[in-house]
């Protein structure tokens, strides 16, 4: 297994919109933030793309949800929704300003 975990990143999907425009899109940096998450290291998932951890949380939750046919219009996972985009958002524009743009 961790040598397929080292072999990962040759695996990575390049981003059509970067491609097309040379801009980041408000989602790169998930799939190399989500393969440092699964390599062990936290600050650097958090450094690469902030929203991946609210993200997968998020999912988690809402496959929880639909798996326990709990309440699928649950007050909590439209939050979870929320505060998700907002953190993809907030993301996306401090790049921006920033120009910390790969």
């Amino acid at each position: 297994m961790s040598n397929l975990l080292g072999k990962a990143d040759y695996f990575l999907i390049p981003c059509p919109f970067k491609y097309l425009t040379h801009l980041d899109c408000p989602g790169c940096g998930f799939q190399r933030a989500v393969l440092a998450l699964v390599h062990g290291r936290l600050a650097e998932s958090f450094q690469l793309y902030p929203p991946a951890i609210p993200f997968l949380l998020s999912a988690v939750a809402t496959l929880t949800v639909y798996t326990l046919k709990w309440n699928k219009n649950a007050k909590e996972l439209k939050l979870m929704y929320i505060a998700t985009g907002i953190v993809v958002v907030v993301n996306y524009a401090y790049k921006i300003a920033t120009h910390q743009l790969h």
